[in-house]
């Protein structure tokens, strides 16, 4: 089977979310999308974890779907280590992902695109309120897990309001 490009994985993640909108009500992949370009610098595995950072949790793909429409294993793997799995609270899901330093890497980008302001701005006070106390705590954990300059990257190019937090 032929390596699948990035806009093969793209494509993908477009069919899988299509009709999805997100919190705020945009086409979900443009979440993705977005969480994909600040992998860029990352290189394309990367890239292809991000865009199929959800479709586990989100779709009725599966992992063995992935792999058979010709998903690199690694990335399948990366796709799994930031799905949310039943039963397993928030905090040790991050605590886990932690651990990994391509799944930080995306779930770092996911986080940073989350909190963007003018998106968050859409949503009702409890729900922004109660998001932006859920990502500041995840960057707590996340953050440290991985190299600074990495970090820095990613959000300066997803979320560059976040530059200040870090400092």
């Amino acid at each position: 089977m032929p390596e699948l490009t990035l806009a093969d994985v793209d494509a993908l993640a477009a069919e899988a979310h299509a009709g999805q909108v997100d919190k705020i009500g945009a086409p979900y992949v443009e979440h993705v999308r977005a969480v994909a370009a600040g992998l860029a610098p990352f290189g394309t595995g990367l890239q292809m974890a991000a865009l199929l950072h959800d479709v586990l949790e989100d779709t009725p793909l599966t992992a063995d779907d992935l792999l058979r429409a010709g998903v690199p294993f690694g990335v399948v793997a990366t796709v799994r280590r930031v799905t949310r799995v039943s039963g397993v609270a928030y905090g040790a899901m991050l605590e886990q992902i932690a651990t990994d330093h391509s799944a930080t890497l995306v779930k770092i980008a996911d986080n940073a695109h989350n909190s963007v302001a003018e998106r968050a701005a859409r949503l009702d006070e409890a729900d922004r309120r109660r998001l932006a106390d859920r990502y500041r705590a995840a960057r707590r954990v996340l953050w440290p897990a991985a190299a600074p300059a990495d970090v820095r990257t990613i959000v300066g190019i997803v979320n560059p309001a976040l530059l200040d937090e870090l400092g």
